[in-house]
C-alpha cells in the first residue's frame, strides 16, 4: 500500500497520552512503530476504564498499528538488546523525566554514537532545561502556566475545566510529529539525525498565538470576557429554552447582518461590532433573550439553512454519530488482530491524502504480544 511514512521505523518508550498519540499518527500514516513497555509497571492507559475486547478502550485506540514489546529497562540485557537493534530504527520517542534515559544508557548521546542518523524526540512537561525541568505536572498545570486558561472562562466563574488535554495533544503530541518529520526531511540533506526537546508547556504557550501577539505588541492585557474570542463580544454560547446551547460566531459584517435579520434583532447589526462595554453587553443579552424563546430543535432547523456561523453544541455522542461524522469519516472499524474478524469502532486519523492511504491494521496489543 502507498502509505506516506512507509519505511520509517520508530522505537516508542512513551506512556499515557502525549507520546503515544504522536506515534499513533506516525503509525496510521505507515511508520513501523515498536512500543517498548515495562513488564512490571504497566502503562496506566491499560488500566483506565471503560474496557472493550478485553482491554482498555483508550489503549486499544492509542496503540493501534503498534507492536507491543515488554522489556525491563533496569535489566542490562534489555539495554544491550536495544543498543544492538538501534541502527535498524530512524526515530526514538520517549517521555520520561529529564535524565532518566541517560541513567539507563539510552539517552541521545549514547545512542547517536552507535547510530548518528538517529532522530530522538523527548516529550516532557517543562523541557530539558530550566528550573522547572524536574517538576511533575499534568495538562491542567501546563495550561495554567501557559496563560491559556488565564484569559479563558468567565470573569466571575474562574478558569474552565476542559474536557480534553490541550497541552498534551495540541502541545506535545502534534508538535512532536511536526518536529520529527521535519528532522526526517533535514536528515535527507545532512545524513545526520538530531535531538528534539518538546516541552508541552512551551508548545501550549504557542497556542495563544493571536492573543499573545496582541498582549506582547500592544501590551493589552488579555482577561476573561474582554476580547473578541473569549466572551468579550457576542461570539459566545447561548442557552435555548430546553437547556441546550448554540454556538454563535457571526463576527464578519455579512454574517452579523444575516444573524440580525434571522433573529429580528436590529441591535446586532447596529452595535454588534462595538467595543463599548455597554453595547457589547446589550447585544449579548438581546441574543440570549431571543434564543431562550425557542428550543434546541427549533433553532437547529432554522440555522441549518442559514450560512451565518451558528451551529448547535453537540454532546460527544451526538458528534460521533452526526451527519458530518459520517460524511467525513470520523470513525473507522479496526480489527482486533491483523488476521482476525473481531473489530471495534475508533477515531480515524483526520489527515486525508489525495493518493496516499492510512492504515488501520489492528488495535492496541496485549502487553508483549508484538513480534520483534
Amino acid at each position: 500500500m502507498n502509505y506516506p511514512l512507509k519505511g520509517l521505523k520508530v522505537l516508542d518508550f512513551s506512556t499515557l497520552l502525549p507520546g503515544p498519540f504522536a506515534t499513533l499518527y506516525l503509525a496510521d500514516m505507515g511508520a513501523e512503530v515498536v512500543h517498548i513497555e515495562s513488564p512490571v509497571r504497566p502503562d496506566l492507559v491499560r488500566l483506565m476504564p471503560p474496557y472493550s475486547n478485553g482491554q482498555a478502550s483508550s489503549h486499544n485506540y492509542l496503540n493501534r498499528n503498534k507492536q507491543s514489546i515488554a522489556l525491563d529497562l533496569k535489566n542490562p540485557d534489555s539495554i544491550a538488546l536495544l543498543k544492538s537493534k538501534i541502527t535498524e530504527y530512524d526515530i526514538v520517542v520517549e517521555q520520561f523525566r529529564p535524565d532518566v534515559m541517560q541513567r539507563l544508557g539510552l539517552d541521545y548521546q549514547s545512542l547517536a554514537e552507535i547510530h548518528p542518523q538517529l532522530i530522538y524526540c523527548s516529550i516532557t512537561g517543562y523541557g530539558q532545561t530550566g528550573s522547572y525541568k524536574d517538576r511533575a505536572g499534568h495538562d491542567i498545570n501546563y495550561l495554567a502556566l501557559s496563560g491559556i486558561v488565564g484569559h479563558s472562562g468567565r470573569q466571575h466563574g474562574g478558569p474552565p475545566p476542559l474536557g480534553i488535554q490541550i497541552a498534551d495533544v495540541a502541545g506535545g503530541s502534534l508538535h512532536a510529529v511536526i518536529a520529527i518529520l521535519s528532522a526526517v526531511i533535514e536528515r535527507s540533506q545532512s545524513s545526520l539525525g538530531q535531538y528534539i526537546d518538546i516541552s508541552m508547556t512551551d508548545c501550549a504557550v504557542a497556542l495563544n498565538n493571536m492573543a499573545a501577539a496582541a498582549e506582547i505588541a500592544g501590551k493589552v492585557a488579555q482577561q476573561p470576557e474582554q476580547s473578541h474570542l473569549n466572551g468579550g463580544t457576542f461570539y459566545d454560547y447561548y442557552e435555548t429554552c430546553d437547556g441546550r446551547y448554540l454556538s454563535i460566531g457571526s463576527l464578519e459584517p455579512q454574517f452579523m447582518l444575516g444573524l440580525a435579520q434571522i433573529l429580528e434583532l436590529p441591535i446586532v447589526a447596529e452595535k454588534g461590532a462595538s467595543f463599548a462595554e455597554n453595547d457589547r453587553q446589550a447585544v449579548k443579552q438581546a441574543i440570549q433573550d431571543k434564543i431562550r424563546t425557542q428550543d434546541f430543535a427549533f433553532w437547529n432547523a432554522l440555522f441549518k439553512a442559514a450560512d451565518v456561523c451558528v451551529e448547535p453544541v453537540l454532546s460527544l455522542g451526538e458528534a460521533m454519530h452526526s451527519q458530518l461524522a459520517q460524511e467525513r469519516g470520523w470513525l473507522v472499524d479496526v480489527p482486533l488482530q491483523a488476521s482476525g474478524s473481531d473489530s471495534e469502532l475508533q477515531l480515524a486519523c483526520p489527515i486525508k491524502f489525495s493518493r496516499s492511504k492510512l492504515r488501520y491494521d489492528f488495535m492496541g496489543q496485549a502487553l508483549g504480544q508484538g513480534q520483534w
